[in-house]
């Protein structure tokens, strides 16, 4: 699936890319600045934040998530965009509409996927991959911007992108 998104010259398509290898909410993606894309350190990442158009879900949303395979590979193509907006057919400085996004993607998935895949399929994928290589929990928790339980996961910085 990734590889037929990476390869379609159609920015609704590089939202898969994106999500797929970030753990990242189809309107977290959606709401993106090319500003939110950062490539000047040792890990690219794209920032998490609040923007006028576009809230988070929750605080722990917020953060920085490394930028890696073929969401690497599709942010390097967002980041030209003349308009500023990682996703300019989905989100301008007064609203993000993710539910378009969802409705096209998700149209456009269905001959291609099992039955009952939908576009946050793709986050329960890639913990399902970060485990299959035995990435602890912590770090799985992280990358996603889980909340992990217990009072003493909360001490600390948490993981850093290696900068």
């Amino acid at each position: 699936m990734q590889l037929d998104c990476q390869n379609l010259e159609y920015e609704a398509r590089w939202l898969i890319s994106l999500i797929s290898d970030t753990g990242m909410h189809l309107s977290e993606a959606c709401g993106r600045l090319t500003s939110d894309i950062n490539f000047d350190t040792a890990t690219p990442f794209v920032d998490i934040k609040v923007h006028p158009w576009r809230e988070l879900k929750t605080a722990s949303s917020q953060g920085q998530i490394p930028l890696i395979g073929f969401s690497l590979l599709v942010t390097e193509r967002i980041a030209s965009s003349p308009s500023g907006f990682a996703f300019p057919r989905y989100c301008n400085d007064q609203k993000c509409n993710s539910n378009s996004a969802s409705s096209a993607l998700n149209e456009w998935l269905k001959p291609r996927v099992p039955n009952g895949c939908v576009i946050p399929s793709f986050q329960h994928s890639l913990r399902d991959r970060l485990r299959a290589v035995e990435c602890p929990v912590d770090i799985i928790d992280a990358i996603g911007r889980w909340t992990t339980e217990g009072i003493g996961h909360k001490y600390g910085a948490g993981y850093d992108l290696g900068e």
